[in-house]
């Protein structure tokens, strides 16, 4: 289906591809946006109303959340967004510079630690992006789409059960550690000796099996105890990848090593991360959504599950939104056979120069966002006359500050380099997203 708006942008109710096709040829109406696909009539006739409601329907998660359309037993559009995972790295990279800069230009500046408070409900910026990302297009669909009603999976996971689905009463009150200290422990489990060559009566040293850097937590099922020389000789190393350079030189210390890595990833537990992120801020969610609607109708996981099995549809996100809270109907009705992936790519960075490994400077970005009338991430049609890359190019647009450009596909495959950019006319401009479309039978 395709969105519909007014001559005033006021949405109407959506119609089909062969409908939209029809009115922009004959010249009744104008394409509004790319994606999501909208049209704009130019034309206003007093007799455009549109009492017809819909429903959105959201199922949230850590990575990726599924959005879907729906009214009565149709549903008139699928999507998935896919949020940014790397937000807590960039803010870790943007304290390290600053405190960097503070150290060199105001070295003797007091601290301002105890005057800064936190506001009631603050959440942590990685998460509060998840939100904002399904806000944002919350009120981008209401401007397309006239959504009266909104359902929401409100999930909550037992991050206990999830371990250990046998636990049951004051059982969740005792952990691993139950009467001991974190070296105490570490040292009871692995009989008081260096986990990967067994070397006991050295000191030793508490160790992530997965390191901080990379993604790692300090759950006691991700601690070892090694000596000073396999801690340093891992580093920051995933288990694989140090097995890979300990295969480089078969010595007996290296086989054993190889051996005790491999006897060691039974006993990691999978990370519980992302159903911490869904539990942080589902009542988040919930309260913002509350403000756009009147009436925020909330399915739990179970009954998603079961309306989808029901339903005979394959575990998608989206097809879970389709199944969300109570008003599921008993059959759909699909209007649509493609799905919008958008995913978040953020306005661009912080840092006005390219580095190398080593983190010297050896490019720098212009100046200005907009070069010739265009900025990077822009959606182009390019009519290229002649050269190499003669022909016609859609995709997105990479700006140099020579004039020059290259355009990449949906898929972000680079499909024409260095060409002028007076060739290039704008689709849509750079809102911070980029989008794909998936086809479904």
């Amino acid at each position: 289906m395709v969105f519909v708006l007014n001559k005033n942008k006021k949405p109407l109710h959506p119609c089909s591809p062969a409908k939209a096709r029809k009115l922009l040829k004959q010249g009744k109406a104008v394409v509004h946006k790319k994606f999501p696909f909208t049209i704009r009539l130019k034309e206003f006739k007093t007799q455009e109303t549109n009492n017809q409601s819909y429903r959105l329907k959201v199922d949230p998660g850590s990575k990726t959340t599924g959005i879907s359309i729906v009214k009565d037993k149709e549903v008139v559009f699928l999507g998935e967004i896919h949020h940014k995972t790397d937000t807590k790295q960039k803010l870790e990279s943007r304290r390290s510079f600053r405190r960097g800069r503070r150290t060199r230009k105001t070295r003797y500046r007091p601290s301002r630690f105890s005057n800064r408070k936190r506001q009631e409900g603050w959440l942590a910026p990685s998460l509060m992006a998840r939100v904002d990302n399904i806000l944002s297009w919350v009120n981008r669909f209401k401007k397309l789409i006239p959504i009266q009603d909104v359902s929401l999976e409100l999930v909550k996971f037992d991050l206990h059960k999830m371990q250990n689905p046998e636990i049951s009463g004051v059982e969740y009150q005792q952990g691993e550690l139950l009467g001991y200290e974190v070296r105490e422990y570490l040292l009871e489990k692995f009989n008081r000796g260096c986990v990967y060559c067994h070397t006991e009566g050295v000191p030793l040293e508490i160790e992530h099996v997965q390191p901080k850097s990379r993604g790692g937590s300090n759950r006691v099922s991700n601690l070892t105890l090694a000596c000073r020389t396999c801690n340093e000789e891992k580093d920051n190393l995933l288990p694989d990848e140090w097995i890979a350079d300990l295969s480089k030189k078969k010595t007996k210390r290296n086989k054993l090593i190889i051996e005790n890595i491999k006897m060691l990833e039974p006993q990691l537990k999978k990370s519980l991360k992302d159903a911490t992120v869904v539990n942080a801020t589902r009542w988040k969610l919930f309260h913002e959504l509350k403000e756009v609607f009147k009436v925020v109708e909330c399915g739990s996981g179970a009954r998603t599950k079961m309306q989808r099995i029901n339903h005979s549809l394959p575990k998608e996100h989206y097809y879970d939104a389709t199944c969300v809270g109570e008003s599921t109907p008993e059959q759909w009705m699909f209007k649509t056979n493609t799905v919008l992936q958008i995913k978040a790519k953020g306005r661009g960075s912080r840092y006005r120069s390219g580095t190398n490994k080593y983190g010297f400077p050896i490019r720098y970005m212009p100046k200005t966002k907009y070069i010739c009338g265009f900025q990077s991430g822009d959606m182009v049609k390019a009519l290229v006359p002649r050269g190499k890359y003669k022909g016609t190019h859609f995709g997105t647009i990479a700006m140099r500050s020579t004039g020059r450009a290259d355009i990449k596909d949906l898929k972000g495959k680079r499909i024409a380099q260095g060409i002028d950019s007076k060739f290039a006319s704008v689709l849509q401009r750079f809102d911070g997203y980029s989008y794909s479309i998936e086809r479904k039978a």
